[in-house]
């Protein structure tokens, strides 16, 4: 399906607009499962101006959506009706260190951060080495992996807001809990400062080794996957509960349950985002039938259902 061709008018209406705006734009090849449909208008902004700009000039009734690297979303086949914001390496991809600080923008690849934290002697942020997205999904979501967290790191994060207005959250005003943060949905963060410790560099990189040991062994890393589907209720492990449940292995069309890890999905080769989505949903009726705990997504799910 497409959807109407707004770009005109948008355009018309931000006459010093620098970023890139597409009309239609497939989003298939920006998330990982590799489904879904397309974005009325996708929009890449050249730098942190640019987007307030954009936001400042965009009408207030156009919904806009922010995607990453899409390690962690589904979008729907129906496409995203509105603007989808992508944030560029070029622009918004920086990563360095200083002392014991390391600042980044949110398209950096979580990877990264530890990387250039490593490279820095500072310890405390190899966690993020075994997380596959970008520092805007972490600070949204409060991601961690290997007994980490980012609110255990983060000094501070800065972020635009819909009406093109800049803000600084300190880790407090974050308000993080269990794989979320408590910032307006609609703050499009742009940049973040963490705090490490100096630390020894072997212990630095073994603890990566680690990391990436751990993701190769234990997730279908070469899979064409979402990452963990569902995060884990109080007290229990998500995948347990699954595997419990006997979904192990189970499909819907071309999307099956990890054999390897059966918090992940899967996509054998041609699911659509329906089959996908659909399969989630089966998996957490059975497990609320079999356990009486409900599921919830850790994934996100946006746009139209085909």
């Amino acid at each position: 399906m497409s959807f109407p061709d707004i770009t005109p008018d948008l355009k018309a209406a931000m006459p010093e607009l620098r970023g890139r705006m597409l009309a239609n734009q497939s989003l298939a090849e920006l998330t990982w499962f590799r489904v879904g449909g397309p974005a009325q208008v996708l929009f890449t902004p050249a730098d942190e101006d640019d987007l307030a700009y954009f936001l400042v000039h965009l009408a207030p009734d156009i919904p806009v959506y922010v995607v990453g690297v899409g390690s962690n979303l589904i979008v729907r086949d129906g496409g995203i009706a509105g603007v989808v914001i992508r944030l560029a390496p070029r622009a918004f991809g920086e990563a360095v260190a200083n002392g014991d600080i390391v600042t980044a923008g949110a398209a950096a690849l979580d990877k990264r951060v530890a990387e250039v934290a490593a490279s820095a002697n500072i310890g405390g942020l190899e966690f993020y080495f075994g997380i596959p997205g970008t520092i805007g999904g972490a600070l949204r979501m409060n991601a961690g992996a290997n007994g980490g967290e980012t609110k255990d790191v983060l000094i501070e994060a800065t972020g635009v807001a819909r009406d093109g207005s800049k803000h600084v959250f300190s880790n407090a005003d974050m308000k993080f809990v269990y794989r979320n943060s408590g910032v307006d949905p609609s703050i499009i963060f742009t940049s973040a400062r963490f705090r490490g410790e100096i630390s020894d560099t072997a212990a630095i990189r073994a603890r990566m080794a680690e990391v990436q040991t751990h993701r190769e062994t234990a997730q279908p890393i070469r899979e064409k996957t979402g990452g963990s589907t569902f995060k884990n209720p109080p007290g229990h492990s998500a995948w347990k509960l699954v595997d419990a449940a006997g979904c192990r292995g189970l499909r819907v069309g071309g999307a099956q349950v990890s054999e390897m890890h059966c918090n992940f999905l899967i996509n054998t080769g041609d699911a659509t985002a329906h089959d996908i989505e659909t399969l989630g949903e089966t998996v957490r009726e059975r497990v609320k039938a079999n356990s009486g705990i409900e599921l919830h997504w850790e994934i996100k799910r946006i746009g139209i259902p085909g």
